[in-house]
């Protein structure tokens, strides 16, 4: 088998039967070959490398022990799903991972009939198992649900709710917690304490083996001995560790087990497997393991880097200075002027800028796990204590907590503002993380103001107005990427900024630029001036509620245009033309944004494109609009001047 490299031993995996004839010698030789596949293709395209590089051997071992597709395995978020992906025949599609036509970063139903659930978020798994479950015990069918969860998860409250239910059924729910002490940065929390207790006694179960094989050579003394210490062991294990919690609950627990070692994930999975009801396996495992450059990487052990040197870990080119970190130094600014300033993450500090806040001020910044409601509702408490708290969440996470911010925050009219990162469509991570249902979602909150930001000096001013706001809730919005050069307005009327302005014999077209689309309205606006109309680009600013003064502009233009980047039902178009009708403006007014969907993976470029969300794209269409009226107008006014010569 040593003759076998360069991935020679991984070529001749083409399905998990493969992997069940190997030796134990040949198992190794692959997972090296697999760790040496994952670091070359995610250093071309980025991806997350981390967490599947951490589960080589655990992958290995459920597609050895459990039958797939028969058998249904789950990965919670799916994070860590490319090595399911590699031995489950897509190694070809690693040349365009998460890129336009490749394989999606996370499990997909149309790649293969070995994904069931497209699963992103975290803290779901659970949940799916238990339905599945319940689903086979009563079509009859004798199939095992294995759900792979990480100990992050294991701080969302879903998790819970499901494994009480799991307990209740008693249905063969396999549950593997992959304890790396890590979600995106260390998992934090009580139960977290445990599990981080007990991967401190790394040695705890081999050396009461030793003790017990010595005592029973021990004549008379030795068994009842033994059973004594077995007691006092168990007593100090269920102080120190969750099994108790599970099996209080009617979870059999097993473990810890090292999850880099083969045989062993392997008899603790036959052992779950064998059990015929719901079992737990705690599997302990390093996050980037095998892979120095991931190891050692302390911020979040290579997470999910963009293209990167395979020989450094370090990443390649230059990426700009980036909107989370325009947020996370002016987040500290205020911080520095105003001592009631405190910051909320779920689980993602670094991501949402929340981190330099706490390295700043430790006990001014809360980390509460992958906890979005908790997050939400836990800021209202601080609000009502008299601070104002500022909840950093990518846009798409946000979604999980909406009753929270319409009855927890709104109601009570709470002065919490919420940054909302990766909003709009974000790229390669494809259709669950595009941040286009916030500005549609968020709408519907009575009292919510809603800013977006189209550079960084905006960024910088509209979250100074948003802290500054003491009678509601108040949200901030960005892209994700790097920021745009500044594009200062020629004026301001009320909170509208207007960037480029129409003759005043020509007002043509008002366009509404929505935050980040401003430089693209600029551009828009130049085109159509080549065809003789006159455009008049405005930033809104705060779009939600819609500015009065936006009402008032459009009423002189004869047609309204709105681009967004959020979907167009229910967004910033809707909410435009409905206070026009309101206001009796009679101006026609077309929204241009995201059609409803789910949209492939790809670059933001890319799909911008698809969408027509182009410079080039809105050009053509508000020239063709203004074309079409036009004629239209041309013979009512022919008509008209008719009337008046027979008059």
């Amino acid at each position: 088998m040593s003759a076998l490299s360069d991935g020679q031993l991984l070529s001749t995996i083409t399905g998990p039967q493969d992997l069940r004839r190997l030796t134990p010698e040949a198992l190794a030789v692959l997972a090296a070959e697999i760790r040496d596949f994952l670091v070359a293709k995610v250093a071309r395209t980025g991806g997350h490398l981390g967490p599947n590089l951490g589960v080589v051997e655990l992958t290995l071992a459920l597609h050895r022990v459990f039958d797939s597709p028969r058998d249904r395995i789950l990965f919670d978020t799916g994070h860590q799903a490319y090595v399911h992906k590699i031995v489950t025949g897509r190694q070809e599609g690693f040349d365009r991972l998460r890129q336009r036509g490749g394989l999606t970063g996370y499990p997909s139903q149309a790649e293969s009939e070995h994904d069931i659930i497209e699963n992103c978020h975290a803290s779901t798994a659970l949940s799916y198992a238990d339905g599945l479950a319940k689903a086979y015990a009563l079509r009859g069918e004798r199939r095992h649900v294995v759900a792979v969860v990480g100990d992050g998860a294991l701080t969302g409250g879903m998790c819970w709710e499901a494994l009480n239910n799991i307990a209740g059924a008693k249905n063969p729910v396999v549950i593997v917690v992959n304890d790396n002490g890590r979600s995106y940065a260390p998992t934090i929390g009580g139960l977290a304490d445990h599990l981080a207790t007990l991967r401190l006694n790394p040695g705890y179960e081999k050396v009461l083996d030793l003790v017990k094989e010595a005592l029973e050579r021990t004549p008379l003394v030795g068994k009842p001995l033994f059973d004594a210490l077995h007691a006092v062991k168990k007593g100090i294990k269920d102080a120190i560790a969750p099994q108790a919690l599970f099996e209080d609950l009617g979870i059999k627990y097993v473990g810890p087990v090292d999850g880099h070692d083969l045989p062993a994930i392997e008899s603790a999975l036959q052992k779950a497997k064998r059990f015929g009801g719901p079992v737990i396996v705690h599997v302990v495992t390093r996050k980037g393991y095998g892979y120095r450059p991931a190891e050692d990487d302390e911020a979040d052990c290579l997470h999910s880097p963009s293209a990167f040197d395979p020989a450094t870990g370090r990443p390649l080119g230059s990426s700009g200075l980036k909107w989370t970190n325009v947020f996370a130094d002016e987040l500290v600014a205020l911080a520095d002027e105003r001592a009631d300033i405190v910051g909320i993450t779920a689980a993602m500090a670094d991501s949402t800028g929340i981190g330099k806040l706490a390295r700043k001020y430790p006990d001014r910044a809360f980390d509460v796990g992958i906890a979005e409601q908790h997050a939400v509702t836990s800021a209202a408490g601080l609000a009502l204590g008299g601070l104002h708290p500022v909840v950093a969440i990518y846009a798409t996470f946000l979604n999980r907590a909406f009753d929270q911010v319409l009855l927890d925050v709104a109601m009570h009219k709470l002065p919490v503002t919420f940054v909302l990162d990766r909003a709009g469509i974000t790229g390669p991570d494809g259709p669950s993380h595009y941040g286009i249902w916030d500005l549609a979602v968020l709408g519907v909150v009575p009292g919510l103001r809603v800013a977006a930001p189209r550079d960084a000096a905006t960024l910088r001013e509209e979250l100074r107005e948003a802290v500054a706001v003491t009678d509601g809730p108040t949200v901030l919005r960005f892209p994700t990427g790097s920021v745009p050069a500044d594009l200062p307005a020629l004026r301001r009327v009320g909170p509208v900024d207007v960037l480029v302005e129409a003759a005043a014999d020509r007002r043509d077209v008002l366009l509404v630029a929505v935050g980040a689309f401003g430089h693209l309205g600029v551009e828009v606006a130049g085109r159509v001036a080549e065809h003789g109309y006159g455009v008049t680009v405005v930033d809104p600013r705060w779009v939600r509620p819609v500015p009065e003064e936006l009402v008032t502009l459009a009423a002189g233009y004869r047609l309204v245009v709105t681009v967004e980047d959020g979907v167009r039902a229910g967004g910033i178009g809707d909410a435009l033309a409905k206070a026009l009708r309101d206001a009796e403006v009679s101006t026609p007014l077309r929204d241009l944004g995201v059609a409803l969907g789910w949209h492939p993976h790809g670059t933001r470029a890319e799909i911008l494109a698809d969408l027509g969300l182009t410079a080039q794209d809105v050009a053509r269409e508000v020239t063709g609009w203004m074309s079409r009226l036009e004629e239209v107008a041309e013979p009512a006014l022919s008509a008209g001047k008719g009337q008046a010569t027979r008059a």
